[in-house]
């Protein structure tokens, strides 16, 4: 079973989120808050695409998404920024530091989930 984390502060969005990808077959989905739970949990729930906002209080997406991609344990995971930030540089900062895709808040449904699961096909990096 492949396992997505969706990391986001806010719980309206991340409960949307959730329930997207959560209609894939074989998906588990894990929801975490903010930047420090996803660093205490990415150990135990090793996920295959995380999906991550940049905005978030204490450790932001960007510093999260730097850490996962210096951390060797995680080379395979997949990561999807979903976020506000809709300029150009913001999306080049993202994907310099290693990011898989981004969108831009607010998504399409159908276009959030076509995107996971491109993600969760192209297995390791």
């Amino acid at each position: 079973m492949a396992k997505l984390m969706v990391v986001e502060d806010s719980a309206a969005m991340r409960s949307l989120i959730a329930s997207i990808v959560g209609d894939i077959d074989g998906v588990e989905v894990v929801e975490v808050g903010n930047g420090f739970d996803a660093l205490k949990r990415l150990p135990r729930d090793h996920a295959d695409v995380i999906i991550l906002d940049i905005n978030m209080p204490g450790i932001n997406g960007l510093e999260l998404l730097s850490f996962v991609r210096k951390n060797p344990v995680f080379a395979n995971t997949r990561v999807l920024m979903v976020t506000t930030e809709g300029s150009a540089e913001d999306r080049r900062r993202a994907m310099a530091l290693g990011a898989d895709a981004y969108l831009i808040k607010p998504f399409e449904p159908k276009e959030l989930l076509t995107t996971v699961q491109q993600l969760l096909s192209q297995g390791g990096k």
